[in-house]
Protein backbone atom coordinates (compact mmCIF):
# COMPACT_ATOMS: atom_id res chain seq x y z
CA UNK A 1 0.00 0.00 0.00
CA UNK A 2 0.95 3.49 -0.84
CA UNK A 3 -0.57 6.67 1.01
CA UNK A 4 -0.04 9.85 0.00
CA UNK A 5 -2.27 13.28 -0.36
CA UNK A 6 -3.80 11.62 -3.47
CA UNK A 7 -5.22 8.56 -1.80
CA UNK A 8 -4.61 5.50 -0.71
CA UNK A 9 -3.50 2.86 -3.52
CA UNK A 10 -1.96 -0.85 -4.27
CA UNK A 11 1.82 -0.20 -4.87
CA UNK A 12 4.62 0.11 -2.88
CA UNK A 13 6.23 3.08 -5.12
CA UNK A 14 4.70 6.43 -5.08
CA UNK A 15 1.54 6.93 -7.72
CA UNK A 16 -1.62 8.89 -8.40
CA UNK A 17 -2.80 5.97 -10.85
CA UNK A 18 -6.23 6.08 -10.75
CA UNK A 19 -6.14 2.02 -11.19
CA UNK A 20 -4.58 1.49 -8.39
CA UNK A 21 -6.90 3.47 -5.83
CA UNK A 22 -8.29 1.69 -3.43
CA UNK A 23 -11.39 4.14 -2.76
CA UNK A 24 -11.76 5.64 0.65
CA UNK A 25 -14.43 8.53 1.50
CA UNK A 26 -13.13 8.73 5.05
CA UNK A 27 -10.17 8.40 7.51
CA UNK A 28 -11.90 5.48 9.28
CA UNK A 29 -11.89 3.96 5.77
CA UNK A 30 -8.11 4.34 5.02
CA UNK A 31 -7.40 2.98 8.84
CA UNK A 32 -10.25 -0.14 8.14
CA UNK A 33 -8.26 -0.92 4.97
CA UNK A 34 -5.09 -1.05 6.66
CA UNK A 35 -6.37 -3.71 9.09
CA UNK A 36 -6.09 -0.84 12.12
CA UNK A 37 -7.89 0.53 14.41
CA UNK A 38 -8.66 4.06 13.86
CA UNK A 39 -6.02 5.80 15.83
CA UNK A 40 -7.30 9.77 16.75
CA UNK A 41 -5.32 12.53 15.52
CA UNK A 42 -3.67 13.20 18.62
CA UNK A 43 -1.87 10.09 18.99
CA UNK A 44 -0.62 9.83 15.61
CA UNK A 45 2.94 11.04 16.53
CA UNK A 46 4.80 7.27 16.04
CA UNK A 47 4.53 6.07 20.13
CA UNK A 48 3.27 2.75 19.77
CA UNK A 49 -0.19 3.48 18.70
CA UNK A 50 0.22 1.54 15.56
CA UNK A 51 1.26 -1.45 17.09
CA UNK A 52 -2.00 -0.75 19.56
CA UNK A 53 -4.32 -0.44 16.54
CA UNK A 54 -3.26 -3.94 15.06
CA UNK A 55 -3.98 -5.01 18.25
CA UNK A 56 -7.35 -3.25 18.93
CA UNK A 57 -5.86 -2.43 21.80
CA UNK A 58 -6.15 1.63 21.68
CA UNK A 59 -7.64 3.44 25.05
CA UNK A 60 -10.97 5.06 24.37
CA UNK A 61 -9.40 8.37 25.59
CA UNK A 62 -10.63 11.64 27.51
CA UNK A 63 -13.07 13.97 25.79
CA UNK A 64 -13.51 17.54 26.83
CA UNK A 65 -17.25 17.00 27.91
CA UNK A 66 -15.94 14.48 30.55
CA UNK A 67 -14.30 17.14 33.40
CA UNK A 68 -17.01 17.80 35.68
CA UNK A 69 -14.88 21.60 36.67
CA UNK A 70 -10.94 22.49 37.45
CA UNK A 71 -9.12 22.89 40.72
CA UNK A 72 -6.79 25.28 39.89
CA UNK A 73 -8.01 28.80 39.46
CA UNK A 74 -8.28 32.08 40.55
CA UNK A 75 -10.60 35.47 41.54
CA UNK A 76 -10.20 38.95 42.24
CA UNK A 77 -9.02 38.23 45.86
CA UNK A 78 -5.34 37.90 44.05
CA UNK A 79 -4.87 38.52 40.13
CA UNK A 80 -7.90 37.21 38.94
CA UNK A 81 -11.17 39.44 37.73
CA UNK A 82 -13.84 37.36 39.03
CA UNK A 83 -15.64 37.94 41.81
CA UNK A 84 -16.83 34.57 43.94
CA UNK A 85 -20.38 35.49 42.81
CA UNK A 86 -19.23 35.78 38.82
CA UNK A 87 -17.39 32.55 38.89
CA UNK A 88 -20.02 30.33 40.81
CA UNK A 89 -23.20 31.77 38.00
CA UNK A 90 -20.64 31.43 35.03
CA UNK A 91 -19.78 28.11 35.94
CA UNK A 92 -23.03 26.47 36.96
CA UNK A 93 -23.89 28.00 33.74
CA UNK A 94 -21.46 26.31 31.98
CA UNK A 95 -23.07 22.65 33.25
CA UNK A 96 -19.31 22.38 35.84
CA UNK A 97 -20.28 20.71 39.15
CA UNK A 98 -17.39 22.35 40.96
CA UNK A 99 -14.76 25.15 41.13
CA UNK A 100 -11.92 25.77 42.81
CA UNK A 101 -10.93 29.13 44.29
CA UNK A 102 -7.17 28.79 44.96
CA UNK A 103 -5.90 32.31 44.92
CA UNK A 104 -1.57 32.80 45.51
CA UNK A 105 0.14 32.92 49.00
CA UNK A 106 1.34 35.64 50.37
CA UNK A 107 5.12 35.18 49.11
CA UNK A 108 3.29 36.21 45.50
CA UNK A 109 3.06 39.55 46.28
CA UNK A 110 2.89 41.19 42.70
CA UNK A 111 0.18 38.72 42.00
CA UNK A 112 -1.73 40.24 45.27
CA UNK A 113 -1.41 37.37 47.26
CA UNK A 114 -3.58 36.07 50.40
CA UNK A 115 -1.52 36.20 54.10
CA UNK A 116 -3.89 33.62 56.55
CA UNK A 117 -5.99 36.35 57.60
CA UNK A 118 -7.43 37.03 53.91
CA UNK A 119 -7.79 33.30 53.37
CA UNK A 120 -9.23 32.63 56.46
CA UNK A 121 -12.09 35.79 55.17
CA UNK A 122 -12.27 34.24 51.85
CA UNK A 123 -12.99 30.30 53.21
CA UNK A 124 -15.75 32.08 55.34
CA UNK A 125 -17.45 33.61 51.89
CA UNK A 126 -17.44 30.38 50.06
CA UNK A 127 -18.49 28.80 52.99
CA UNK A 128 -21.44 31.18 52.70
CA UNK A 129 -21.63 31.38 49.12
CA UNK A 130 -22.46 27.78 48.97
CA UNK A 131 -25.10 27.61 51.74
CA UNK A 132 -27.06 30.37 49.30
CA UNK A 133 -26.87 28.04 46.50
CA UNK A 134 -27.79 25.06 48.69
CA UNK A 135 -30.60 27.18 50.00
CA UNK A 136 -31.95 27.81 46.20
CA UNK A 137 -31.47 24.21 45.19
CA UNK A 138 -28.60 24.76 43.15
CA UNK A 139 -25.61 21.73 43.34
CA UNK A 140 -23.00 24.15 42.18
CA UNK A 141 -20.04 24.41 44.52
CA UNK A 142 -17.19 26.62 44.82
CA UNK A 143 -14.18 24.66 46.77
CA UNK A 144 -11.99 26.70 48.71
CA UNK A 145 -8.17 26.31 48.14
CA UNK A 146 -4.54 28.13 47.66
CA UNK A 147 -2.05 28.08 44.97
CA UNK A 148 0.51 27.64 47.98
CA UNK A 149 4.55 28.65 46.69
CA UNK A 150 6.99 26.49 47.23
CA UNK A 151 9.31 28.11 48.75
CA UNK A 152 13.44 27.22 49.29
CA UNK A 153 13.18 25.39 52.44
CA UNK A 154 9.15 25.24 53.50
CA UNK A 155 5.38 26.28 52.06
CA UNK A 156 4.42 29.52 51.96
CA UNK A 157 1.70 28.18 54.51
CA UNK A 158 2.18 26.11 57.59
CA UNK A 159 0.53 22.53 57.33
CA UNK A 160 -2.40 24.24 59.89
CA UNK A 161 -3.67 26.21 57.49
CA UNK A 162 -3.34 24.31 54.63
CA UNK A 163 -5.51 21.60 56.61
CA UNK A 164 -8.46 23.98 56.44
CA UNK A 165 -8.73 24.08 52.64
CA UNK A 166 -10.34 21.47 50.29
CA UNK A 167 -7.73 21.89 47.86
CA UNK A 168 -3.96 22.63 47.69
CA UNK A 169 -1.97 23.11 45.15
CA UNK A 170 1.38 23.98 45.89
CA UNK A 171 3.60 25.40 42.60
CA UNK A 172 7.62 26.38 42.29
CA UNK A 173 7.57 30.42 41.04
CA UNK A 174 10.97 31.53 42.06
CA UNK A 175 12.76 28.63 40.69
CA UNK A 176 16.45 27.96 41.12
CA UNK A 177 18.91 27.48 38.34
CA UNK A 178 19.88 24.40 39.65
CA UNK A 179 17.90 21.04 38.44
CA UNK A 180 18.73 19.19 41.90
CA UNK A 181 17.81 21.97 43.93
CA UNK A 182 13.94 22.67 41.76
CA UNK A 183 13.69 18.65 42.04
CA UNK A 184 14.44 18.39 45.82
CA UNK A 185 11.53 21.33 46.65
CA UNK A 186 9.42 19.60 44.34
CA UNK A 187 9.64 16.24 45.76
CA UNK A 188 9.20 17.89 49.20
CA UNK A 189 5.78 19.33 48.38
CA UNK A 190 4.57 16.30 47.35
CA UNK A 191 6.16 15.04 50.27
CA UNK A 192 3.64 17.35 52.53
CA UNK A 193 0.13 15.63 53.53
CA UNK A 194 -1.85 18.74 53.07
CA UNK A 195 -0.83 19.14 49.24
CA UNK A 196 -3.25 17.56 46.19
CA UNK A 197 -1.55 18.66 43.43
CA UNK A 198 1.83 19.78 41.94
CA UNK A 199 0.79 22.72 39.93
CA UNK A 200 2.33 23.53 35.97
CA UNK A 201 5.54 21.65 36.91
CA UNK A 202 8.41 23.05 34.68
CA UNK A 203 6.82 26.68 34.70
CA UNK A 204 7.24 27.27 30.93
CA UNK A 205 6.03 29.74 28.52
CA UNK A 206 5.68 28.79 25.31
CA UNK A 207 7.41 30.87 22.98
CA UNK A 208 9.03 33.44 26.17
CA UNK A 209 9.95 31.49 28.80
CA UNK A 210 11.99 27.80 28.61
CA UNK A 211 11.24 25.38 31.28
CA UNK A 212 12.85 25.22 34.41
CA UNK A 213 15.71 22.07 34.49
CA UNK A 214 13.51 19.95 36.77
CA UNK A 215 13.97 15.70 36.82
CA UNK A 216 10.65 15.30 35.67
CA UNK A 217 10.66 11.53 35.91
CA UNK A 218 12.11 12.03 39.79
CA UNK A 219 9.19 14.25 40.34
CA UNK A 220 6.68 11.95 39.29
CA UNK A 221 8.09 8.70 41.05
CA UNK A 222 7.77 11.13 44.30
CA UNK A 223 4.11 11.63 43.25
CA UNK A 224 3.61 7.83 42.56
CA UNK A 225 4.87 7.38 46.57
CA UNK A 226 2.41 10.07 47.72
CA UNK A 227 -0.54 10.12 46.33
CA UNK A 228 -0.15 13.52 45.05
CA UNK A 229 -1.51 14.62 41.66
CA UNK A 230 -0.13 16.55 39.02
CA UNK A 231 -1.21 19.35 36.96
CA UNK A 232 -2.03 19.40 33.47
CA UNK A 233 -1.80 23.40 33.16
CA UNK A 234 -3.44 24.09 29.82
CA UNK A 235 -3.46 27.85 29.83
CA UNK A 236 -2.38 27.78 26.37
CA UNK A 237 1.01 29.78 27.07
CA UNK A 238 1.77 26.48 29.43
CA UNK A 239 0.75 23.32 28.29
CA UNK A 240 2.35 21.92 31.45
CA UNK A 241 2.97 19.25 31.80
CA UNK A 242 4.15 18.31 28.26
CA UNK A 243 2.24 15.49 26.82
CA UNK A 244 5.62 13.16 26.43
CA UNK A 245 5.48 13.36 29.94
CA UNK A 246 2.59 11.26 30.68
CA UNK A 247 2.50 8.37 29.73
CA UNK A 248 4.96 7.55 31.60
CA UNK A 249 2.82 9.30 34.99
CA UNK A 250 0.11 7.37 33.77
CA UNK A 251 2.58 3.62 33.89
CA UNK A 252 3.51 4.94 37.63
CA UNK A 253 -0.13 5.51 37.88
CA UNK A 254 -0.04 9.32 38.90
CA UNK A 255 -3.75 10.85 38.40
CA UNK A 256 -3.96 14.37 35.87
CA UNK A 257 -5.67 16.97 36.75
CA UNK A 258 -7.06 19.47 33.77
CA UNK A 259 -6.58 22.80 35.10
CA UNK A 260 -6.53 26.23 33.09
CA UNK A 261 -5.46 28.17 36.02
CA UNK A 262 -8.07 30.31 35.06
CA UNK A 263 -8.47 34.10 35.79
CA UNK A 264 -10.94 35.45 33.77
CA UNK A 265 -13.77 33.44 33.80
CA UNK A 266 -13.77 32.76 30.22
CA UNK A 267 -10.77 30.73 30.41
CA UNK A 268 -12.29 28.19 31.44
CA UNK A 269 -12.72 27.44 27.41
CA UNK A 270 -9.08 26.08 28.46
CA UNK A 271 -10.31 23.14 29.14
CA UNK A 272 -10.93 21.86 25.68
CA UNK A 273 -6.95 22.41 24.98
CA UNK A 274 -6.62 20.54 28.31
CA UNK A 275 -8.41 17.37 27.06
CA UNK A 276 -6.53 18.11 23.67
CA UNK A 277 -3.21 17.65 25.15
CA UNK A 278 -4.37 15.11 27.91
CA UNK A 279 -5.11 12.66 24.90
CA UNK A 280 -1.94 13.47 23.14
CA UNK A 281 -0.67 11.84 25.98
CA UNK A 282 -3.25 8.73 26.25
CA UNK A 283 -4.95 9.67 29.12
CA UNK A 284 -8.23 8.06 29.88
CA UNK A 285 -11.31 9.63 31.45
CA UNK A 286 -10.07 7.12 34.80
CA UNK A 287 -6.54 9.02 34.77
CA UNK A 288 -8.35 12.76 35.04
CA UNK A 289 -9.04 13.59 38.28
CA UNK A 290 -11.59 16.47 37.45
CA UNK A 291 -13.77 14.25 35.51
CA UNK A 292 -14.86 12.82 38.75
CA UNK A 293 -18.25 14.13 39.88
CA UNK A 294 -18.00 16.30 42.94
CA UNK A 295 -19.32 13.81 45.44
CA UNK A 296 -16.41 11.51 44.46
CA UNK A 297 -14.11 13.76 44.19
CA UNK A 298 -14.40 15.09 47.80
CA UNK A 299 -13.97 11.67 48.66
CA UNK A 300 -10.87 11.67 46.78
CA UNK A 301 -9.62 15.24 48.12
Amino acid sequence: MRLNEYGLFKSKEETRDPKLLVACKTEEEIFAKLDLTFVPPELREDHGEFAAAEKNDLPKLIEWSDLKGALHNHSNWSDGHNTLEEIADYMEDLGLEYWAVTDHSKASFQANGLDVKRLQQQIQEIKNLNERLAGEGRSFRLLTGTEVDILKDRLDFDDDVLAELEVVVASLHVPSSSEAENTKRLIRAAENPHVHILGHLTGRLLLEREAYPVNVHAVIDACAATGTWLELNCNPYRLDLDWRHWPYAKSREVKCVINPDAHRNRHAGFLRLGAGVARKGWLTGDDIINARPLKILKKLL
